[in-house]
């Protein structure tokens, strides 16, 4: 009569969620996002400081053109650390991108201004977010892989949950870094040395993802398949030829999730400042409280797509977004409300498909393809689109025509909508 209750408790043993494991797997993720949105979110300050300071529209415009600049090296990172992945283990592989990402962190720091040294400021700064555009191109594609790899079948969604689990309170750590300055400091003092203290912490966590990841267990699957790996000739023809409708699939809702990610995250925070004349510290708190509504979400929504799949989750996602964010768009104003309803409805939306991104990632290639196949066509698609959102959005805004950007996003969420639609259910199934 004891069988029953000890076959629960095995059954709850086996299912244990291993949470060191996972936060040291999704940690490298956390700190390289961390310093891609401090980025963006301090360029107002740093601009002139780093490029001519006669035209401050044109510095803010060649300070967005760097950030889009080095995302175009994120396809060639995914692609090398993503190979690197497949052939020589995911933990390698993960360690290599935070020491590029902490040390370009720690480099933007401590940069001269152009002041100081002319031109070498902005060739210096190029040079870094290079190595983090290079660094940032693998950690997705492997984190993601190890995640989905470790995780049992019917639970790949609640591992999956912890990639944007540590993101979003990486995130939240900068935007309340943020909102600590803006608060204490002159606009001055920000834009005279205020804006380096968030880049010297990204340098700071990127030793704490170091010290994390040093026991890392390689995944059983990589183990079993890494002879396949190296088998393989011509890689990335291979997955255009032998998967091309998983290709498809990842850049149609990548498109979405790289452009919500960058609306919300950091395009949105400039620009409600500078467009919308919205408080600074207003934003900075709007963003704080959404983020903290992000992270809640993530596992929650994780669990949804097990019990109910990826599918119905991802096309409300798409679908709510196409319809909502013209509207919220709207209620940027000065003021604390306006900016609070727009993250909060905006990233709540985006856990749909940020909680089961690595599931629905690496269930469309099989082992010794997934590492490459998620580098580089993740990274290809979030350059075009994400790269150059804070680009788009500060030309448009610049020409009077800021709300285009949102019928934009809008347009990319009808498009992954109809991509979503062809996607199989996967919930509960096997990798390849």
């Amino acid at each position: 009569m004891w069988e029953g209750p000890k076959m629960v408790e095995v059954e709850r043993q086996r299912h244990r969620l291993p949470v060191r494991r996972l936060i040291a797997a999704s940690i490298g993720n956390a700190i390289e996002w961390y310093d891609w949105t401090i980025y963006a979110t301090f360029s107002i300050y740093f601009a002139t400081a780093i490029f001519p300071s006669g035209n401050a529209e044109l510095a803010l415009l060649n300070t967005f053109a760097t950030y889009a600049l080095a995302f175009f090296f994120r396809p060639l990172g995914g692609y090398l650390l993503g190979r690197f992945a497949d052939l020589r283990g995911r933990k390698p592989a993960m360690i290599l991108t935070i020491v590029l990402m902490a040390g370009g962190s720690t480099a933007i720091a401590l940069l001269p201004t152009y002041e100081l040294v002319g031109w070498l400021a902005p060739v210096l700064l190029l040079l870094a977010r290079i190595a983090q555009g290079l660094s940032l191109g693998g950690e997705v594609s492997n984190a993601s892989a190890y995640l989905a790899e470790i995780a049992p079948p019917a639970r790949r969604g609640r591992y999956s949950s912890f990639f944007y689990i540590s993101t979003g309170t990486a995130v939240l750590v900068a935007s309340l870094i943020g909102f600590t300055l803006a608060r204490t400091m002159s606009k001055a003092q920000l834009e005279s040395f205020g804006w380096r203290i968030p880049f010297l912490v990204g340098g700071l966590l990127g030793l704490l993802g170091l010290w994390l990841r040093r026991s890392l267990e390689e995944t059983e699957q990589f183990e079993q398949n890494k002879v396949k790996a190296e088998r393989l000739h011509r890689p990335l023809l291979t997955t255009l030829r032998e998967h091309p409708k998983a290709v498809g699939r990842l850049v149609g809702f990548t498109m979405l999730s790289t452009l919500c990610y960058y609306t919300f995250f950091s395009a949105l925070t400039p620009f409600a400042v500078k467009n919308r004349g919205v408080d600074a510290v207003d934003v900075f708190l709007a963003l704080s409280i959404a983020t903290v509504l992000f992270i809640a979400l993530q596992y929650p929504m994780g669990a949804l797509s097990d019990r109910f799949g990826r599918k119905p989750q991802l096309l409300v996602w798409s679908a709510a977004t196409a319809v909502l964010v013209v509207p919220l768009s709207s209620l940027l104003k000065p003021g604390l409300t306006g900016p609070l309803v727009v993250f909060c409805v905006g990233l709540g939306l985006y856990t749909m498909m940020t909680s089961i991104a690595p599931a629905a990632m690496s269930e469309l290639f099989p082992t010794e393809l997934r590492g490459l196949g998620i580098g580089a066509w993740y990274n290809l698609t979030v350059a075009l689109f994400g790269g150059t959102a804070p680009l788009v959005i500060a030309w448009l805004a610049g020409r009077g025509l800021s709300d285009v950007y949102f019928y934009y996003v809008a347009a990319g969420a009808t498009i992954a909508f109809l991509v979503i639609l062809t996607l199989p259910e996967t919930k509960g199934s096997e990798l390849r």
